[in-house]
């Protein structure tokens, strides 16, 4: 490739670290992709002759047939993906295979193939978070008023609904799929045509090859666009946040089904066993979705530490750039599709999560809503009030509900019959009707527009 300039060949241990057809053969759709657009582009411009366009295009037919059938044959000498189908191409029709990389470097090249495998990456992950959504949304309305308890510092605070609860993760979701459009938007620039670092002298035509990749339109700087990597690291900071919104669900989920919660039964399709407790049933996918939040945490952070140092415009470091796109990439997506099959397949359990809403005296707020509402008692009065009652029912060993009017007139003869209505989980929970609020109504209300803006996109 660059036998004009060097005598010698490089050491074995050169040969070795430089070579990354290892982690670079998934480029092989891209770079071919690119590859055909490039060289119908020189072909147009006349900078090809007809002859040798056809054979080149032909000569990249053939290898993608080869590629598809598993054929691609790896060798270190050759370096990377592109050299691979360069060497071939010349295996398969001779002499014109070199004039493919007219008005082309490695630097554009790889940069192209990267963005369109990116661009697809993000394309798989918008089709999963969405199945993902479906499910969140159809377990939410199957569970629209089932009551739950609702947790501040993992203490029970108030009774919501486990639809509610439920929602908190679509929306989420919404959000991560919003980042992800966002960065497909902006990536979507095309490299080609950028040559090494400063464009070319011949006469091609951008637009047309950034047109035939579905780009929007050419990079506008060509030392810029083969050094980017923003959106790699774009893909990586939206992937890191989407894995830790899924490590809290499946770290919830891990909760439920232990058995001080018992909110949830694992089914067998998602759950393992133990190889010494018979009894055991471990809640693994959702474990492992939660580990492999941190692999991808730490591929963007890993990403970031690569860019940090470099000059413009292309240095050999960028070659470490795909590992952990990959890496994040296989994660994300086999995180996004167990969450969405172990949620479809979850047995809730309503009557743990009501006796635990119950528990923890969690519609005190009830009363001081309550007291200050009917009673016109500051909020601030009405709070010491309903902790004066949360202290009664502690020293009976009872429920907040279950004290005696008798019992709450003795903290506060201000405290009427009415009140009684409004300290059970339910009256709590149906009682939250502001906007975004738990009561079933909303929750429905919510589900409805949550569907109705994903139809919408």
């Amino acid at each position: 490739m660059w036998g004009g300039r060097f005598a010698g060949g490089p050491a074995d241990v050169m040969r070795e670290i430089n070579a990354s057809i290892g982690i670079d053969k998934r480029l092989w759709r891209e770079d071919l992709a690119a590859s055909r657009a490039h060289a119908a582009m020189l072909g147009q411009q006349g900078i090809l002759s007809s002859d040798d366009t056809a054979a080149i295009d032909k000569g990249l037919t053939t290898i993608a047939d080869e590629y598809e059938s598993g054929k691609l044959v790896e060798d270190p000498a050759l370096e990377d993906i592109h050299m691979h189908i360069e060497h071939r191409l010349g295996e398969l029709i001779g002499p014109a295979a070199g004039r493919l990389h007219t008005a082309r470097s490695r630097n554009d090249q790889v940069a192209t193939d990267f963005k369109l495998f990116v661009r697809s990456a993000i394309d798989e992950v918008l089709g999963r978070i969405d199945a993902l959504e479906n499910v969140l949304l159809d377990r939410a309305e199957e569970h629209a008023a089932t009551v739950t308890p609702g947790f501040t510092h993992l203490q029970s605070g108030q009774p919501v609904t486990l639809g509610h609860h439920l929602m908190a993760y679509q929306a989420m979701l919404a959000r991560d799929r919003s980042r992800f459009v966002d960065a497909r938007a902006r990536m979507n620039e095309c490299p080609l045509g950028s040559a090494a670092l400063a464009g070319t002298g011949f006469p091609i035509d951008r637009d047309a090859t950034a047109s035939a990749l579905g780009f929007d339109r050419p990079a506008a700087n060509s030392l810029d666009a083969v050094s980017d990597r923003d959106f790699v690291v774009d893909y990586l900071a939206a992937a890191a946040l989407t894995a830790i919104h899924l490590s809290r669900l499946a770290e919830e989920i891990i909760l439920w089904a232990s058995q001080p919660f018992g909110f949830v039964r694992l089914p067998d399709a998602w759950s393992t066993g133990s190889s010494i407790m018979p009894n055991k049933r471990n809640p693994d996918a959702a474990e492992l979705v939660r580990g492999h939040s941190a692999r991808i945490v730490g591929d963007l952070v890993a990403l970031l530490v690569l860019l940090k140092g470099l000059p413009l415009a292309y240095a050999k470091d960028l070659q470490d750039d795909k590992t952990p796109l990959f890496d994040a990439h296989d994660l994300l997506s086999l995180s996004l599709a167990a969450m969405a099959g172990m949620l479809a397949d979850l047995t809730f359990v309503p009557e743990k999560m009501r006796a635990a809403a119950a528990a923890g005296h969690a519609t005190a707020t009830d009363l001081a809503d309550w007291l200050a509402r009917e009673a016109d008692v500051p909020f601030r009065e009405a709070h010491r009030i309903a902790g004066l009652a949360v202290a009664a029912a502690e020293a009976r060993g009872v429920v907040l509900d279950a004290l005696s009017l008798d019992e709450l007139r003795a903290i506060d003869p201000r405290i009427t019959e009415a009140a009684l209505t409004v300290l059970s989980v339910e009256s709590s929970v149906a009682s939250r009707v502001s906007a975004g609020g738990t009561a079933p109504v909303r929750v429905i209300e919510a589900i409805a527009a949550a569907r109705a803006a994903r139809r919408s996109k």
